[in-house]
């Protein structure tokens, strides 16, 4: 016997019983980004790998160890994409959407090749949202008000928001050198991956995940210190505007985020529930990316948030699985089972929310009943010899104890109508 294929680790199959929840905070999202004028673009899995080389940096974990980069038959060096925001750019550029302001939001699979663990897989799934061509702080402020509404609508009410400024290039070029002076002051209690970015990208080491390292980063100079009045001036309208609206945060002076890109206001959104894997959102300004990649220079700002983890929290919150069918035909004898296609199919045309699932494969009542129960349908819709005579449906409640009633077509798409207000 041949041996059974099954999924590449660390890429997960989302089986029907969880795609409810799926549904659920994509349509939050999309309804919350439309409402707040964002529109929607889609672009490649598949893009060069320089794109992610010049835009993430060469310097980092994602392009150094976790790109799934290939040659294809041309010889050319293609990646799959390992976040959303470099795709988003390129496509901003190359369709010339930058001659005004643009609010964008995408979502789809990533891929990084790392060791698969809760929250983390090889194969993730992201909602992202990028703002070009807006400078001020008002813009930073409307994504972090957004992400705040989302949460309300999802029913999260545990998540912390930790904001920093990494101030513009000149201030972090200032505050670069002193860094590197004070971390090769202590090199040799550095670890390996600190010592590697100490004069490539020692920012990064603020946020090193090793203890020993973070004792000596806990005396490091903060960035702070060195900020211009301007760069403070817009750190603080935005701490305002969240003091303003009742959004609790906290300064995180080692915040630098893990993309070269970032400038000024950088946040992660974290929850304690899920481990180590806390952060499920997070993003930031980054004003030099698109001239980095051959635009013009456009200010922007953008976040992304796992899909994953935001679905793990839905089902620990106790969102259950809904039932992906309202009503099930049972069909019962030939002329019945003859006659219930084209009535299914003027139902549906009545009533076009409703989600009907047809019995086929013809089986007594009870067993048809059976499965009709087995859906998690809320109702079963029987059809007879005697409902076909009287041109009329069963309809028999199978979610509580009311009693079974017997309704004309009409009277039954007013009545399927009327209930599926109730559904959401």
């Amino acid at each position: 016997m041949s041996k059974n294929i099954q999924a590449i680790r660390g890429m997960h199959d989302i089986l029907p019983e969880r795609i409810a929840l799926w549904h659920r905070l994509e349509d939050t999202a999309r309804q919350v980004l439309s409402a707040y004028g964002y529109a929607e673009i889609r672009t490649p899995l598949v893009e060069v790998t320089d794109l992610f080389k010049r835009s993430i940096g060469e310097v980092t974990d994602i392009v150094e160890k976790e790109m799934y980069s290939f040659e294809d038959r041309n010889g050319d060096s293609l990646s799959l994409r390992p976040e959303g925001t470099a795709s988003c750019v390129r496509a901003a550029i190359e369709h010339g959407l930058l001659v005004q302001p643009q609010r964008l939001w995408y979502r789809g699979p990533m891929f990084r090749y790392e060791r698969p663990q809760r929250g983390r897989y090889r194969q993730f799934h992201q909602i992202g949202v990028e703002a070009f061509g807006l400078a001020g702080p008002d813009i930073d402020l409307e994504l972090l008000l957004l992400t705040a509404r989302l949460w309300r609508l999802l029913g999260f009410d545990s998540f912390r928001l930790e904001i920093n400024t990494l101030g513009d290039n000149a201030e972090r070029l200032v505050y670069r050198e002193q860094l590197i002076a004070y971390l090769s002051a202590h090199a040799d209690q550095l670890d390996a991956d600190s010592l590697k970015r100490l004069h490539t990208n020692p920012l990064r080491v603020l946020d090193s995940k090793n203890p020993q390292t973070q004792q000596i980063v806990a005396d490091a100079p903060t960035l702070m210190e060195y900020l211009g009045e301007e760069t403070r001036s817009h750190f603080e309208h935005i701490r305002q505007g969240l003091d303003e609206a009742g959004v609790a945060y906290s300064v995180n002076p080692r915040l630098v985020r893990g993309l070269d890109y970032y400038n000024r206001t950088v946040f992660e959104w974290i929850t304690e529930d899920l481990g180590a894997q806390g952060t499920v959102c997070a993003g930031g300004r980054y004003d030099g990316l698109v001239e980095q990649l051959g635009g013009r220079p456009t200010p922007a700002f953008g976040f992304a948030m796992g899909v994953e983890r935001l679905v793990e929290l839905m089902s620990l919150a106790g969102h259950g699985t809904e039932a992906s069918v309202d009503a099930y035909l049972v069909a019962v004898g030939d002329a019945a089972q003859s006659a219930a296609p084209l009535l299914a199919e003027r139902l549906r045309d009545a009533v076009p929310q409703l989600r009907l699932l047809t019995h086929c494969g013809g089986g007594s009542f009870k067993s048809q009943f059976k499965k009709a129960d087995k859906s998690g349908a809320r109702f079963a819709l029987v059809l007879g010899e005697d409902e076909l005579t009287r041109n009329t449906f069963g309809v028999k409640p199978l979610r509580d104890d009311s009693e079974q009633c017997e309704l004309g077509f009409e009277a039954l798409a007013a009545f399927l109508s009327e209930q599926l207000t109730h559904r959401d």
